[in-house]
């Protein structure tokens, strides 16, 4: 029950609230951002959701406008001069992330679930395993099961293993805990820097 709709009806709830009550952080942000550097207030990619199907994930920009176009187009390591310097508090604060309540809303989305991947990597969604094709049968989250196992630093076929684990096992209790180990890492920032090609 509580996978099929009480997960999707508090994801959007909490949503709102959150966007209400970070009103004037969302704000701050947008004009530290769009003062920082050229370039739009929001990143814009297309990633990997639900059953596979491609949406578009919000973020504020953090890097200089066209960075993905530059160096690996995949993911920025420790020192990537395309971070802006705002990009890089927002960044290690994952103030970066919060834009991600509108994906939630719209139903692209949930709090908690599978980081959604980049179309095109690690590899493209015909490419995935029957098994690791089932990282698609929840919403994609902001946070999830390999994020506060790792993060950045896991290899691919290991955070996919650990989201498909986390697909047959979802519960309000087991987002709960997931949502309290995510708290601690982002107030210890750990795991916040790529270590390979990872997203």
């Amino acid at each position: 029950m509580y996978k099929r709709f009480g997960k999707r009806l508090i994801d959007t709830v909490l949503s709102l609230i959150a966007l209400v009550i970070l009103s004037p952080l969302l704000l701050i942000t947008a004009l530290a951002v769009k003062l920082s550097s050229p370039g739009p207030v929001l990143f814009k990619q297309q990633r990997l959701g639900l059953h596979g199907k491609v949406f578009t994930i919000y973020k504020f920009r953090s890097m200089s406008d066209g960075a993905e176009h530059t160096g690996s187009g995949v993911y920025s390591g420790k020192g990537d001069p395309r971070v802006t310097k705002v990009g890089k508090l927002i960044r290690a604060t994952s103030i970066d992330e919060l834009p991600q309540f509108i994906n939630i809303i719209v139903g692209d989305m949930a709090i908690v679930g599978p980081r959604p991947p980049l179309t095109y990597h690690p590899w493209p969604v015909d490419q995935y395993s029957e098994e690791q094709f089932h990282m698609f049968d929840v919403r994609p989250g902001i946070t999830g099961w390999a994020q506060v196992h790792g993060r950045k630093g896991v290899e691919w076929h290991e955070r996919i293993k650990m989201n498909v684990w986390y697909t047959q096992h979802v519960s309000l209790a087991l987002d709960i805990k997931i949502l309290f180990m995510t708290v601690f890492k982002v107030l210890r920032n750990e795991d916040n820097v790529n270590t390979g090609a990872t997203v």
